[in-house]
């Protein structure tokens, strides 16, 4: 179910991304192409189909979304395989770390270095 709401949605998606495309930003697009008035859909009407097609995928594409929304968090199920749940304990105990100790470092004498012999 929840695989075919996600192909029905991308499809949608695809739909209204054409739908967008076809369209002039300032009124043409489409509809240009439709000069004469004889026309079966004239310029105002595809202009209209055009706009409400827009309408009707973004909406349809905001409904499926909220569905697989509802659908996906119902279809969580608490799992109560003894093995699963085992292993789930087993990795979020914190693992014994080994002690770790601070280096101490020797305290500094206030003796001057021996010197150095020249070589010879």
């Amino acid at each position: 179910m929840y695989l075919v709401l996600i192909v029905i949605t991308i499809i949608l998606c695809v739909l209204l991304g054409l739908i967008v495309l076809i369209q002039n930003p300032k009124g043409g697009g489409l509809a240009s192409n439709f000069s004469g008035s004889s026309q079966l859909m004239g310029v105002q009407k595809t202009g209209d189909f055009l706009e409400k097609g827009t309408w009707v995928l973004a909406i349809g594409i905001m409904v499926l979304s909220l569905v697989i929304n509802v659908s996906v968090k119902g279809g969580a199920q608490k799992s109560e395989d003894p093995a699963l749940m085992e292993q789930i304990k087993k990795a979020s105990k914190p693992s014994a770390a080994p002690a770790t100790t601070t280096p101490v470092m020797p305290a500094p004498t206030n003796t001057p270095a021996p010197a150095k012999k020249p070589a010879q």
